[in-house]
């Protein structure tokens, strides 16, 4: 198979989709590989690295559309792509279909085939592809939250982790999944007191044998969110519901009982955010306020360390992209379950139920379609 690697043009977006040694990997297993020019440059890969592992360098975008049979991105597909994009075509990504209507709507007239890495899910329910990125994510929206807390960056002028006779900031996070629990563990190391919260019993009760003392777990609730974020210095929503949109859990209402200068960070973005507030942002414009409080929306906060997140991003991916590759789209759905679940969008037929939910789309089980 004819695999593309396509050079990311989403804003502030250095990642790419797959490192040299994926590339090598990749031409062992058979297939030819096409990198986009300059495509690994902000990660820190040259066109002779990818040449090298056996890639064939490939000048402009257009051309890469027109030959391969798979195309691997980071970010989802934008608008000067949609028209490239060909029937049959195997677009395998993040896609976060339910926060992007307009892009369902396309992939449904394009007829593609479109595989998200974010709902590739294990027996377990785990999410091995979005796991790497969501510890990534989860480490970062502290590293944000503690910058954006100094006033000078807007915040009331707190730091995290307080220094003898002074007390800690105060962190809640909202959600002890993947995310959470890694926002949590560097907010613990950096010395604030952190209320971690879920609705899952059963990962608290994990949760409590093995965070430090420093975090405290709680049932979420809408009640325990609302008193919480009255004392928060920080806030971190980290809630995710695989291919759906996320629920909105703090509303503009609940903003005005907030310290002033308080910081949200919103991992979930990229699902639609999960406060009412939250609109998505860049890198290079990275925070807005309203009612006082400062909100941290970027869309796609790994990219801004795209030498940690392209090569823990390939480690994940890499297997699945060479299955899929090896067997085409059909077969490897055949044959692993988890790859299943990735379908989202195929032959024009919405084949995850959160996406179709999303948009009041009909549905259409993947499984019709093998």
């Amino acid at each position: 198979m004819v695999v593309g690697v396509l050079k990311e043009i989403k804003a502030e977006e250095n990642r790419v989709a797959m490192t040299p040694a994926g590339v090598e990997v990749m031409n062992q297993s058979g297939h030819t590989v096409l990198v986009e020019k300059a495509a690994g440059i902000g990660s820190g890969f040259e066109d002779h690295a990818y040449a090298e592992a056996g890639a064939e360098i490939v000048g402009p975008p257009k051309e890469i559309f027109a030959r391969a049979d798979m195309l691997m991105h980071v970010k989802e597909p934008l608008p000067p792509e949609y028209d490239l994009i060909r029937e049959d075509q195997i677009i395998f990504t993040y896609l976060h279909l339910a926060a992007e209507e307009k892009l369902t709507h396309v992939l449904i007239e394009r007829g593609s085939a479109n595989i998200a890495y974010e709902t590739i899910q294990k027996p377990d329910g785990s999410l091995p592809l979005l796991t790497p990125m969501s510890e990534v994510a989860g480490r970062m929206a502290i590293q944000q939250g503690a910058k954006y807390l100094e006033m000078a960056q807007g915040g009331h002028g707190i730091l995290l982790g307080g220094v003898p006779g002074v007390d800690p900031g105060m962190v809640a996070i909202i959600g002890a999944g993947v995310v959470g629990t890694n926002a949590a563990k560097m907010a613990c190391g950096l010395g604030a007191k952190v209320y971690l919260l879920d609705l899952s019993l059963e990962r608290l009760r994990y949760l409590s044998d093995v965070m430090p003392s420093n975090c405290f777990l709680l049932m979420s609730s809408p009640a325990t969110i609302r008193d919480l974020i009255k004392r928060a210095d920080v806030v971190v929503g980290a809630v995710l519901i695989p291919g759906a949109k996320a629920p909105e859990l703090i509303t503009r209402d609940m903003l005005k009982t907030m310290k002033k200068g308080a910081v949200l960070v919103d991992v979930a973005i990229d699902q639609g955010g999960c406060f009412e507030t939250s609109r998505p942002t860049t890198h290079a414009d990275p925070i807005y306020e309203v009612d006082g409080i400062v909100h941290y929306c970027v869309a796609n906060m790994p990219g801004a360390v795209p030498k940690t997140s392209t090569i823990a991003l390939t480690n994940a991916t890499l297997p699945y992209a060479v299955e899929i590759a090896s067997k085409g789209w059909k077969k490897a759905m055949q044959d692993n379950p988890e790859i299943k679940l990735g379908a989202n969008v195929v032959k024009g037929q919405v084949t995850y139920k959160g996406v179709a939910e999303a948009f009041d789309l009909e549905y259409v089980p993947i499984d019709s379609l093998l």
